[in-house]
């Protein structure tokens, strides 16, 4: 998944933009960007919305971000949306290991009672929201096989170490956020899964997301997630790999397959070992799955 756009879960308007944004994937949105005494309705909107989008012959993946485990909703969510067949659920404000094994154990229970196969529903964790996650990033690993990804979030970590902002002046994330961003790198790289870059707040600077999700696909992340539909449409076009790209990653790959027990070769006047066929791999990898 290149492009993650968060979709509040109370608005119907919005759910049917999402749909034609040309997103990945949707994030069906139960968390922050609704009210306590929405909830209620959002949980019921975005069943209805699962079970419709669900049906279509194309469609994104479909996410439901369900309240943190600490909030005492998690399971009241997950009661109310698990009937509609959600591809994954995405967790804020996880803290390690234990918060997705425990997840995930609420997860099966519904499969069953929906005569879901078991394992169909995966997880996204926000694994950095809070000082305390921060120390649990080398938890997930091995934690539960229904784990898809991790991404990252600078703004409630802002508010849990109590910053005045997470940005310098010129726009870059100060020191802990780059911090959290590298070391959710890591967790990502460790666990095997898919390590998704966080949201680009001003969304209508394009330059600024352009430059921030060329910065992210540079440093190993496969995609973004987005808080506006005119994000989408970058986000996109950054993390899908370009024929250049491509054309030297299958060239590497043959270079290797011709001969398997070659340790190096030569390419374009540069020598090119192991980990040059392991990223090549990797980016043709993405390219097969986006057709």
């Amino acid at each position: 998944m290149r492009s993650l756009l968060f979709v509040p879960g109370d608005s119907p308007k919005k759910l049917q933009k999402g749909l034609e944004s040309g997103a990945d994937a949707l994030i069906l949105d139960l968390e922050d960007s609704v009210a306590l005494d929405g909830k209620p309705q959002a949980r019921a909107l975005t069943c209805d919305f699962l079970k419709e989008a669900g049906a279509l012959a194309h469609r994104p993946r479909l996410i439901v971000r369900v309240n943190a485990l600490s909030t005492g909703l998690t399971e009241a969510d997950l009661d109310a949306v698990m009937p509609g067949a959600p591809d994954a659920i995405m967790l804020p404000k996880a803290e390690g290991g234990p918060d997705l094994t425990h997840l995930a154990a609420q997860i099966a229970v519904r499969e069953a009672e929906s005569d879901f196969a078991d394992g169909a529903t995966r997880i996204i964790a926000i694994a950095t929201e809070t000082g305390k996650g921060i120390f649990a990033l080398g938890s997930y690993a091995g934690a539960s096989h229904r784990l898809a990804g991790l991404t990252w979030g600078a703004e409630d970590l802002s508010a849990d170490l109590g910053a005045e902002t997470n940005r310098l002046e010129n726009g870059d994330y100060a020191d802990p956020y780059r911090m959290a961003r590298s070391l959710l790198l890591f967790a990502a790289a460790a666990a095997q899964v898919d390590a998704i870059d966080t949201v680009f707040t001003a969304f209508r600077d394009e330059a600024g997301l352009r430059a921030e999700c060329l910065a992210a696909r540079r440093d190993g992340f496969t995609g973004k997630m987005a808080i506006h539909p005119a994000q989408v449409g970058v986000i996109n076009e950054v993390f899908s790999p370009s024929p250049e790209a491509l054309a030297r990653a299958e060239a590497i790959i043959a270079l290797f397959d011709a001969d398997p027990g070659l340790g190096v070769i030569g390419l374009d006047g540069e020598m090119l070992d192991r980990p040059h066929l392991m990223r090549a791999r990797r980016l043709k990898a993405r390219a097969d799955k986006l057709g």
